[in-house]
């Protein structure tokens, strides 16, 4: 297999703007490896740790969602409950997200219940009240919204491929936000 050459800095162009021939030839070594090249360096395992622990989270908030959704009762219970199980189902996909990114990483997507609840940033809610759930379901999306930036702050350049995904999953959480905020003011 060839390896790409960089090509030299050419008059007034910038030395930091080649290409890492090293790197290049050290990703042509350790094909079981998939996407994950030696340039992930020690940060790899730290990624996936960060991700397991936003997986327990999406998992967390998909039961209480569901509960929530079950539970709901009073005169707009059913138009909540009914965004609840939206916001379950949202969840649920950045879930599959976070787990198919850590597989991708070359890790083992975290699913154990009984660490569910310790590993998450949010908590499982069991309110009875309408007005309960929809405050739960507002911090706890505030937490999200916190973890995620958080997050992202923290790979900054280590992994563009999960930043970027993070960073949808970030918007979508937001706007779970700014629609929990409107029912609980109506």
């Amino acid at each position: 297999m060839k390896i790409a050459r960089a090509t030299p800095p050419s008059a007034g162009q910038p030395s930091d703007m080649v290409l890492d021939e090293a790197a290049l030839k050290a990703a042509s070594t350790n094909l079981d490896d998939g996407p994950v090249t030696p340039s992930y360096g020690p940060h790899r395992e730290a990624i996936i740790k960060l991700l397991n622990d936003a997986l327990a989270t999406e998992l967390v908030c998909v039961l209480r969602y569901k509960r929530h959704h079950f539970t709901a009762d009073g005169l707009a219970s059913p138009a909540i409950a009914k965004e609840f199980l939206v916001h379950a189902n949202e969840e649920a996909a950045h879930a599959d997200l976070l787990a198919e990114r850590i597989v991708q990483l070359g890790g083992d997507p975290d699913f154990s219940p009984s660490t569910l609840t310790s590993r998450s940033h949010a908590d499982y809610d069991e309110s009875k009240d309408l007005k309960a759930m929809l405050r739960a379901n507002l911090v706890a999306e505030r937490v999200a919204v916190e973890s995620y930036r958080q997050m992202i702050h923290l790979l900054a350049d280590k992994d563009p491929t999960t930043r970027r995904m993070l960073e949808g999953i970030l918007a979508q959480e937001e706007e779970h936000a700014d629609e929990l905020k409107d029912w609980l003011h109506r």
